[in-house]
């Protein structure tokens, strides 16, 4: 059902898109039409070669430009590799400031976690110095979705001039089967590039930077905030955490809130989230309980007062008891 519902949206994507005189970028670079930012970015040294500008624990809003996710860099003698890149080009621009700071080595290559609007719209400032971007081929079902022009539309309201007016869904330059580990060495450091499963979207990519022991995860690991689920399956998330788990790192750099120099630990706050609530909507599947009166019943203390709660825990909740309801009918009861 679910499938069938993720392939109706796209069809109905595509045919907004076409109507909508293409609101999504041909392979041409954007013209460099945004508005620049000096919005403070904290940028971190998590091993000898890798980095990553700490995004703020909020919602997206004009205040904060829309700076709410992390995003990576990783230097080497032959260039230097990013991961993500920001809410948009402006924000972009403002990490390659940073990156200039540490080095004048070219951005070569940058990796897409995932296709959410904090995560892709700086690809054209990527693509304006000359970097060549690479996203798993799964992100094209959000792309061509409604979800998608609905999120762009709402950028532009708060955003917009740091988008730039000529602003459209940026492509990459290559699509990628993320399923087949992909292994490269660049100035003498290894890379790791794989998909581990579906988590918090389909095409949810990570980066291991073998020497230095460091695991750039996305947004399959938040910190220091509640998790966005949207319409992410959260068994499959769970069973994806179970195999990041596995993978041996000194450090693991999540999509939002602070490295973790502890992984094993620290991913637990999202394991446990996603667990906590699939074991209450369940509870109220199971007790004929309507989503209101269920959720009114939980005690979310746990949860209250750690950043983006108030924002997002209500909808975690209906679409996590909407995944129970399914998986009860499933199972006959």
């Amino acid at each position: 059902m679910k499938n069938s519902a993720r392939m109706l949206y796209t069809v109905l994507g595509m045919v907004m898109v076409m109507a909508m005189g293409t609101a999504i970028a041909n392979p041409a670079p954007q013209a460099k039409d945004w508005a620049a930012t000096d919005i403070a970015m904290p940028v971190h040294q998590v091993g000898p070669h890798s980095y990553y500008a700490a995004g703020r624990l909020e919602e997206a809003s004009a205040e904060n430009q829309g700076f709410i996710a992390n995003a990576g860099f990783v230097i080497t003698d032959d260039g230097v590799v990013v991961f993500d890149s920001l809410g948009s080009p402006s924000l972009m621009d403002r990490m390659i400031r940073e990156i200039r700071k540490r080095t004048q080595q070219p951005i070569t290559l940058a990796i897409i976690s995932h296709y959410h609007a904090d995560h892709f719209y700086g690809i054209p400032a990527l693509k304006a110095v000359g970097a060549q971007v690479w996203a798993d081929k799964r992100a094209k079902a959000y792309l061509y979705s409604p979800v998608a022009q609905e999120r762009l539309t709402q950028r532009k309201q708060i955003i917009g001039k740091y988008l730039g007016p000529s602003f459209k869904l940026p492509l990459p330059d290559k699509w990628i089967d993320g399923d087949t580990p992909i292994h490269f060495e660049k100035g003498g450091v290894k890379f790791t590039v794989e998909r581990l499963g579906a988590a918090h979207t389909p095409e949810d990519l990570e980066m291991l930077v073998e020497p230095d022991g460091v695991l750039y995860s996305g947004d399959v690991v938040y910190e220091g905030r509640v998790p966005f689920i949207g319409d992410a399956d959260t068994t499959k998330w769970l069973a994806t955490l179970n195999r990041l788990l596995k993978i041996d790192c000194k450090v693991l750099v999540p999509g939002h809130g602070p490295a973790s120099y502890h992984p094993q630990q620290d991913v637990k706050l999202t394991r446990d989230y996603l667990e906590f609530l699939q074991t209450q909507m369940m509870q109220a599947v199971e007790g004929f309980e309507d989503f209101d009166t269920a959720y009114a019943a939980i005690d979310w203390s746990r949860y209250k007062d750690i950043p983006t709660f108030n924002a997002a825990n209500r909808r975690n909740a209906y679409s996590v008891y909407l995944q129970m309801q399914e998986k009860w009918l499933k199972q006959g009861k």
